[in-house]
């Protein structure tokens, strides 16, 4: 049957046409990214001080001994997070980090399906080989595999929690959530999505899961308050150079330091007015609420917070993925080109305009995130205000045209390729003669 649907054959629908042009980009974009970049790495390796870190740990030597005034990658991880990826060091640097990168890759192809079956979507569909190749095409998902981190495992993680999340299976979720959290804090802002949707019993497993890692991981550790006296202060302070957050970029462009906060703060208050209205007139609808909450947090805190990384936006996709929905709040092209800003793999640098390059790729990432979260409150913003002039308030901000919106998700479930029927044997004397007919198919 898999090589049945290998079998070259002519598209007879645009559905068809556009899924057999993707596939092979699709396809051959992740082979590119997993055996090729990847596999070449690059000069950034954050990989390095990891391994180096956890054979220090199996061989009970200090971890926590980093130079924090050089801009070389450092090992930042919690306690628990030590003890989980600890058995990386057990075999060889070159052979550990191959393994590293295909963890991490299987990681990112499992979220992809995950995400698939979020929006009820599934490998027959369009939506499957234009997502993988949006993903594999992007810098987040092309820097993971590259520098060789486990942003990947955390985007399985994401995924994994929110289908736990809206299924109420709320300790198991808490545990998906918890194991993330247990390595970095990227994904902590989350807790909130529980809070709000009154699901407490995920706090239980979520923090449950990382106090108990680290009880297993302290006695094992030469040096676990190091964590805390060294490492602790260097993440809240807040870096010039490969940070994309506010601060960073303030700092690396010599902001006053009031105009900084003045930012931040705006910048929090449209948050804050955003997050409220999807909580007061979205709740009830599930997944556009979870989605669109949790990706105006995730983008919000690697805005605002004291460090934020290009590829950390791998964490969005869920939201980037909500545009499906008809009343997402990503249909229009402000939102895409903020989307373009901190997801493209493309390089601002110009050899003749040099000045101008620079600022436009640190910048990029800094206003792509900025624009975003502009976009969705413009968005809610104006929906809040036609429904209270138009006195339909308690029913939502939805317009009535929005109920007849095309819903890219309309028919997903039932999605299925077209038959089509063998063609007859030429050598079977009884098969009977096709009637010449010229006429190309018709797209439909």
């Amino acid at each position: 049957m898999l090589f049945r649907q290998l079998e070259p054959r002519t598209a007879r629908t645009t559905a068809d046409v556009i899924k057999f042009a993707l596939w092979p980009f699709a396809v051959m974009t992740v082979l590119n990214r997993v055996f090729i970049k990847a596999i070449n790495g690059f000069v950034t390796d954050d990989y390095r001080p990891v391994y180096n870190a956890s054979f220090e740990f199996l061989n009970g030597r200090p971890l926590y001994t980093a130079d924090f005034s050089s801009v070389d990658p450092h090992y930042l991880y919690y306690p628990s997070g030590t003890l989980l990826i600890a058995p990386v060091a057990v075999i060889e640097y070159e052979l550990s980090r191959w393994l590293f990168i295909g963890l991490n890759a299987v990681a990112i192809l499992l979220a992809w399906y995950l995400l698939l079956r979020l929006f009820k979507f599934g490998l027959g569909s369009i939506a499957a080989p234009a997502l993988l190749l949006a993903m594999f095409a992007s810098e987040t998902v092309t820097n993971t595999l590259v520098f060789t981190n486990v942003n990947g495992c955390l985007l399985l993680a994401e995924l994994v929690f929110l289908h736990l999340l809206l299924a109420r299976r709320d300790l198991w979720a808490g545990v998906a959530l918890g194991l993330s959290i247990s390595v970095k804090p990227t994904l902590a802002p989350l807790l909130l999505v529980a809070a709000v949707r009154g699901q407490w019993k995920v706090f239980i497993t979520a923090l449950g899961v990382p106090l108990t890692l680290t009880a297993i991981a302290w006695p094992l550790s030469a040096d676990p308050e190091k964590f805390f006296t060294r490492v602790v202060p260097y993440l809240a302070q807040t870096r010039d150079y490969f940070n994309s957050s506010v601060g960073g970029n303030g700092l690396y462009y010599g902001l006053p330091h009031w105009m900084i906060l003045l930012i931040q703060a705006l910048m929090a208050g449209v948050v804050a007015v955003t997050l409220w209205l999807l909580w007061r007139y979205y709740r009830d609808d599930e997944l556009f609420f979870v989605t669109t909450f949790s990706g105006v947090l995730l983008t919000a805190s690697f805005l605002l917070l004291s460090l934020g990384q290009m590829y950390y936006s791998m964490m969005l996709f869920p939201f980037l993925m909500s545009v499906v929905l008809r009343n997402s709040v990503l249909r229009n092209w402000p939102a895409w080109l903020a989307i373009f800003g901190f997801m493209t793999y493309d390089k601002w640098l110009s050899d003749r305009w040099q000045s101008t390059g620079r600022t436009l790729e640190y910048l990029r990432v800094t206003f792509g995130w900025g624009l975003l979260l502009i976009v969705v409150f413009c968005v809610l913003g104006d929906r809040y205000l036609a429904a209270r002039r138009e006195g339909r308030l308690q029913f939502g901000l939805d317009p009535a045209w929005m109920a007849s919106a095309p819903d890219s998700r309309d028919g997903a479930e039932d999605e299925k390729p077209v038959a089509v029927s063998p063609a007859p044997d030429r050598d079977d004397p009884v098969a009977p003669e096709e009637p010449a007919d010229d006429r190309e198919p018709a797209l439909k």
